[in-house]
């Protein structure tokens, strides 16, 4: 497949939209080490403790960005069978799509459709904000309502929600937009949904960030609620789930 993402385009990414929280980061260094100089002995030990804890923060949270985003092979799209037939697909994402390019070389014969649910009045996100200005979305990009997707009942064979799904803060919300895919699913269609799960590996790996994320029992209900069940799972890295739906009345 035709490498076409930057060397380190995903840690960079990840700081350029991101920047105010590594600001605040290297703020907070300064500040102690600068108290860690001027404090009596006593407390340096307290000061060097707090200072070791936001370097290792910070440090494994681009660790494990560099590692997920750039080293790992995510967006060769591995995880997905290449397919020559014409399939009809969706690619819905939330103000920031990176995949569509990626998922065109999957399936080459295929008219794939994309669809972006950002809205500013909801999803207040400054990161996503600043990702739709360096990367503005394609002209044939439609913009949809969590609540209502433009598209036929029955007529789609694959749905794609990438790294999108989670921006959708409300659960109940959710439920009506997967209500709302499973809707326009095709009886044996595929949902792939890949998300970052609120776990011990992205706790580990992005601290109080991963609370931006949710757990995969919040998923299972929010899937169940809407009609799927989940025929597969796979991991890629340890932080990140790749879960294959399809309607619970035709679940294999």
């Amino acid at each position: 497949m035709q490498q076409l993402r930057k060397p380190l385009q995903g840690l960079g990414n990840i700081i350029r939209f991101n920047w105010h929280f590594y600001l605040i980061a290297l703020l907070c260094i300064g500040l102690l080490l600068w108290g860690y100089f001027i404090v009596s002995d006593h407390l340096k030990f307290y000061f060097l403790v707090l200072l070791s804890m936001v370097c290792l923060s910070t440090g494994l949270s681009l660790i494990a960005s560099f590692y997920i985003y750039d080293f790992s092979d995510f967006y060769s799209l591995k995880w997905l069978k290449k397919s020559y037939e014409n399939r009809s697909i969706v690619n819905i994402n939330a103000g920031f799509d990176e995949t569509t390019i990626y998922l065109k070389q999957v399936f080459p014969q295929s008219t794939i459709q994309i669809l972006d649910f950002y809205d500013a009045k909801k999803h207040t996100e400054i990161s996503i904000k600043r990702a739709r200005k360096a990367y503005p979305l394609a002209k044939s990009c439609l913009t949809i309502s969590t609540l209502h997707i433009p598209i036929q009942y029955q007529s789609i064979d694959l749905i794609f929600l990438i790294l999108a799904a989670h921006e959708i803060r409300n659960s109940n919300e959710r439920t009506l937009f997967f209500k709302e895919i499973h809707r326009t699913l095709k009886p044996n269609g595929e949902v792939y949904i890949v998300e970052h799960l609120r776990n011990i590996p992205n706790f580990l790996a992005f601290n109080i960030g991963f609370f931006h994320f949710y757990s995969k029992k919040n998923w299972i209900k929010n899937f169940k609620a809407s009609g799927f069940d989940i025929v597969e799972e796979k991991k890629h890295t340890p932080f990140m789930s790749i879960f294959k739906l399809m309607k619970n009345d035709c679940t294999p």
